[in-house]
């Protein structure tokens, strides 16, 4: 959508609100660009019952005192079936004076609305899909920019372990930061002080902070995870364990680019564990994996779970 010859349609799809906002926003720009605004913007809320004559009167008027006139359909998730088959029957020659953004959360490629505006030209599908793992974290530092500040990449994990993956959440939270940082750069400690804990404590979060000997923050951790939880990051705790194993063994070997690749996950998904390794000796992560044998037991049986691997927890975290 750059400052080109505009297209009769668009669709913004996908979870990321953010972006679908943005999407909404550039096209309200380059109408407000005319002066005319008031007169050539109509947007609806979809998810209200709409009239179809009404609807379609609006996307055939003529504007007034500008090039286009905008209509924005939010929420066309789930339409009506008349206003889904006359938005299609519109889109099949539309009309070149108006310009229709639709936004959807979710709109699957195989319905007949979805492929009218495919049909129009590739760059009238707006992709607003959510980003996933690695990439999430390098969108806040990108959104934080948007609001006069940078953050670095621990304090942007740490924000959407607070605060979620909704995108419209995280923008919120850096809005506030921004207002409450002073320093140009908003950092992890920064986040702990100012954003509330919402989102649910995931547990890789706890594996990170147990890897990195962090004790205080790993048993903080732990008692934010779902109760009767032991047996999962019992689990997942020893398969850190014998990544960690893994990273020092090849790092001692001078082949610890290769970790990933023998463990068979992505280059992000290891990024600290040869950091995280040299934090321990060799004897240290064995004689951890070792101690495991004893808490599966007491996990199992009739001895107190908590106390089983709380006092694992930080004989793993603590030092000599």
């Amino acid at each position: 959508m750059a400052e080109s010859k505009l297209l009769p349609a668009y669709l913004a799809v996908g979870p990321d609100e953010v972006k679908r906002d943005t999407a909404v926003e550039r096209l309200r720009r380059r109408l407000e660009a005319s002066g005319m605004a008031d007169f050539n913007l109509d947007e609806r809320d979809m998810t209200r019952d709409q009239d179809v004559d009404d609807l379609l009167s609006s996307l055939n008027t003529y504007p007034m005192g500008a090039d286009f006139r905008l209509v924005i359909l939010n929420g066309c998730d789930r339409l009506a079936e008349p206003i889904r088959t006359a938005l299609t029957d519109y889109l099949a020659d539309p009309s070149p004076t108006t310009t229709v953004l639709l936004t959807a959360g979710t709109l699957a490629k195989n319905t007949r609305l979805y492929k009218a505006i495919a049909k129009i030209d590739k760059k009238a599908i707006i992709d607003c899909g959510a980003k996933k793992g690695r990439e999430l974290p390098i969108l806040v530092q990108g959104m934080a920019r948007h609001h006069g500040k940078t953050i670095s990449l621990d304090a942007a994990e740490e924000l959407i372990a607070r605060a979620g993956e909704a995108t419209r959440m995280l923008d919120n939270e850096l809005k506030k930061l921004a207002e409450m940082v002073d320093a140009p750069q908003i950092e992890r400690a920064d986040v702990e002080r100012f954003v509330v804990r919402t989102a649910e404590v995931k547990p890789w979060d706890f594996l990170n902070a147990v890897a990195a000997r962090d004790v205080t923050r790993a048993l903080e951790l732990y008692r934010l995870q779902p109760p009767k939880s032991e047996m999962r990051l019992y689990s997942l705790l020893c398969t850190r364990l014998r990544e960690l194993i893994t990273a020092k063994a090849l790092d001692a070997r001078g082949q610890g680019r290769e970790l990933a690749s023998t463990l068979g996950l992505q280059g992000w998904q290891v990024r600290n564990h040869l950091t995280w390794a040299r934090r321990y000796t060799m004897d240290e992560l064995t004689g951890a994996l070792r101690a495991a044998v004893e808490v599966e037991q007491a996990l199992k049986g009739s001895r107190d779970s908590e106390v089983a691997i709380t006092t694992w927890i930080v004989q793993i975290c603590s030092r000599g």
